[in-house]
């Protein structure tokens, strides 16, 4: 059984960093793309990263390239999201999900499509909350 546990998440100030992880088990984690989505209030669910696990090949939605990293430590099944120079815009309830590929028919990315990250991946998170303040 596909299982992923998201922690990190919580409340800082406009420019702090917070750093999310997710836990995947439940599935050979070496050939899987494991995405974070983010959903702010009154708006659609969308793609913020996602990662290769069985290589380096990442992807950033536009909003937070320059600012945000995902990462994984392939010892422990855990990938990461670094979120640096964090603004009010960042609020919402984030996601980890994980897929295994190729989620598009493009040829964009085993991972991501040519819109980004679909929302298609097949097994989600439970979701936790990040609040930024300015």
């Amino acid at each position: 059984q596909v299982r992923l546990v998201e922690s990190g998440g919580g409340s800082v100030q406009v420019g702090e960093s917070l750093r999310l992880s997710c836990v995947v088990s439940g599935v050979p984690y070496e050939d899987y793309c494991v995405a974070w989505f983010r959903q702010a209030p009154g708006k659609e669910r969308e793609g913020v990263a996602t990662i290769y696990t069985g290589g380096p090949a990442t992807y950033y939605g536009d909003s937070v390239k320059g600012r945000f990293t995902i990462s994984q430590e392939r010892s422990r099944n855990v990938v990461h999201l670094q979120m640096n120079s964090l603004k009010p815009e960042d609020t919402a309830v984030y996601y980890c999900a994980a897929d295994k590929g190729p989620v598009s028919r493009s040829r964009a990315g085993y991972c991501w499509g040519d819109s980004g990250i679909p929302l298609t991946y097949q097994h989600w998170g439970q979701g936790l909350q990040v609040t930024v303040s300015s």
